[in-house]
């Protein structure tokens, strides 16, 4: 997880504690994300493991053949493929940290296996309808920040001020500025609502002004992080929550797509090194019954 700039500060009254308030701390973590190679089904069909082997291999062969970032990206189709095999592959890949719901003309719902930076898509029709099916392998599958920019506006309208409302003004009007001049590739800009004095109202106000996108990402590890896509293109909301569900931190973030919610270099060279790991214990003969 990357490293917040603080690009607002938080001065004036109600920014900084009292001087005798007892200081509070939070709560430890209890738990977090680490990776274990998937628990094989002992009781799998030996021709079915073999098959589901073969659709591992190819994966790990074109990222081996493809960098992070190419604009080609690995990608195989499981919609017509025998339904117990999709199950097996399912199981055996497991969840990782990073879950997606987009919401549009059609409905996604993307999960990242246990094998970092590799995806499990679903896509689904109007009707509900299993429409596609597919593993891919990237930093982010490209319909996230495809649907991200979809029906949003590149300017809005900074509202009048009403009773409340102490900073949401001025914050508003920043993350329009940057987001109308932000380019893909620009490091992100960062704006910390718990660093500033913020009332009901002053996030109410932000709530309403920038809307809901089409993109929702949950990112767990310790806690939860909860990525939301706003209707100002390239405008995100990123809390941060403790494992008790406690929101720690809140920010408005200018960028493609958050940072934390991406599959990183590093991910995904030890993602092609699993794989290999996952098919040496796959294959041994004793499992395909060879």
């Amino acid at each position: 997880m990357k490293d917040f700039p603080i690009p607002v500060v938080a001065v004036g009254p109600g920014s900084q504690p009292e001087e005798d308030e007892e200081l509070q701390y939070l709560p430890l973590p209890s738990s977090m994300m680490t990776f274990a190679l998937p628990v094989l089904n002992e009781e799998a069909d030996p021709t079915l493991l073999a098959v589901a082997c073969n659709v591992v291999a190819q994966l790990r062969d074109q990222m081996e053949a493809t960098p992070l970032g190419s604009q080609t990206i690995p990608v195989i189709e499981l919609q017509e493929m025998d339904t117990d095999v999709v199950r097996l592959l399912n199981q055996t890949m497991g969840e990782g940290e990073v879950s997606i719901s987009v919401r549009g003309s059609s409905a996604y719902r993307i999960q990242e296996t246990v094998f970092a930076g590799v995806w499990r898509l679903h896509e689904f029709a109007a009707d509900g309808r299993l429409a596609r099916d597919s593993i891919m392998a990237c930093a982010i599958p490209p319909i996230v920040t495809q649907w991200a920019r979809e029906d949003v506006f590149l300017d809005c309208t900074i509202p009048e001020k009403t009773p409340g409302i102490m900073n949401a003004l001025s914050v508003l009007t920043e993350v329009v500025d940057k987001a109308r001049a932000y380019k893909t590739g620009e490091v992100a800009n960062v704006f910390n609502l718990t660093l500033l004095p913020m009332s009901p109202e002053d996030l109410e106000c932000l709530a309403q002004t920038l809307g809901v996108g089409a993109v929702t990402i949950l990112s767990r590890g310790y806690g939860n992080c909860r990525i939301t896509s706003t209707q100002l293109q390239n405008v995100w909301w990123v809390q941060y929550f403790n494992s008790m569900d406690t929101l720690i931190l809140n920010t408005l973030e200018v960028s493609e797509v958050p940072e934390v919610a991406l599959a990183s270099q590093e991910d995904y060279e030890d993602s092609i090194e699993r794989l290999g790991e996952w098919l040496q214990v796959m294959q041994e003969p004793e499992k395909l019954g060879v």
